[in-house]
């Protein structure tokens, strides 16, 4: 059936990046979509996939990656990946500009590339022919991967702007299922819990470092990008039939969104 084409949006550091070397590691065709043409032009000369420059906040960005997708071949698997957070500030005192940009990322930029790629999706499906046994080769689904959050499922002091924003990423993800029941494309949740990367801290934290570093301080063995990339890879090339509606990957220390041990993880007496 040659080779099978994932996109990855916000493929410029973090998970999307790991995203992207895994697919690539695994023999997929991978598009890396961000808005940072340097960092995209490293990754595709460390990993040899194909990158596209976009900022997923504006629909011709958006119009213009479709365009290039339908010229180019086929889209088997979306990633939606990218998003993020500023800020703990309480609800009462939170910056709407922050409230704004993440919802803009995290729920509406989701919602454009989707409606823009999901007839590319439906296009990659090879309908089963009439001679087929059921679940053969030939009858192959499509995926749409919504990297959401913890803070999607439970909301906490000071997740504010972002908890709105995941909760909206997931009720989304949801309703999308629910409408596409009765085609071949699964809808995948993958919601991480701690993931220690290099800028998730530093953009919620205005660029302040000890802050950042401050979240996994003495947290035993917290996820990182790879980790999470190893759960969407998985979830996708399990058998077409078998859908992970909902995947919640959080490191051992962290028993919820608001409990977290900290120092060495041992046995009780």
């Amino acid at each position: 059936m040659g080779k099978r084409r994932v996109v990855v949006t916000g493929a410029s550091s973090g998970i999307g990046a790991a995203t992207v070397r895994l697919f690539r590691e695994h023999g997929w065709d991978v598009v890396g979509v961000a808005r940072r043409a340097d960092r995209l032009a490293e990754l595709a000369a460390e990993t040899g996939a194909a990158v596209f420059t976009a900022d997923l906040t504006v629909q011709s960005d958006v119009d213009a990656l479709r365009d290039f997708l339908a010229a180019s071949g086929p889209v088997n698997a979306l990633v939606n990946n990218a998003g993020g957070a500023k800020g703990l500030d309480s609800v009462e005192h939170g910056s709407l500009d922050d409230w704004a940009w993440m919802y803009e990322i995290n729920v509406l930029a989701v919602k454009r590339v989707t409606s823009a790629l999901l007839p590319l999706l439906r296009a990659s499906v090879t309908a089963p022919d009439a001679d087929d046994a059921p679940g053969g080769a030939a009858n192959v689904s499509a995926d749409i991967v919504n990297i959401t959050s913890t803070a999607g499922h439970t909301a906490y002091i000071g997740g504010g702007g972002y908890n709105a924003a995941k909760f909206a990423a997931h009720a989304m993800t949801e309703v999308l299922r629910l409408e596409l029941n009765g085609e071949p494309i699964r809808v995948i949740e993958v919601a991480p819990g701690m993931v220690q990367t290099e800028e998730f801290g530093l953009v919620r934290f205005g660029g302040d470092p000890d802050k950042a570093k401050a979240a996994y301080t003495n947290v035993a063995n917290p996820l990182v990008a790879e980790d999470v990339a190893a759960t969407i890879v998985a979830a996708v090339e399990l058998p077409a039939h078998v859908n992970l509606d909902l995947v919640v990957v959080k490191p051992v220390a962290q028993a919820s969104t608001t409990l977290v041990a900290r120092g060495p993880l041992a046995p009780r007496p």
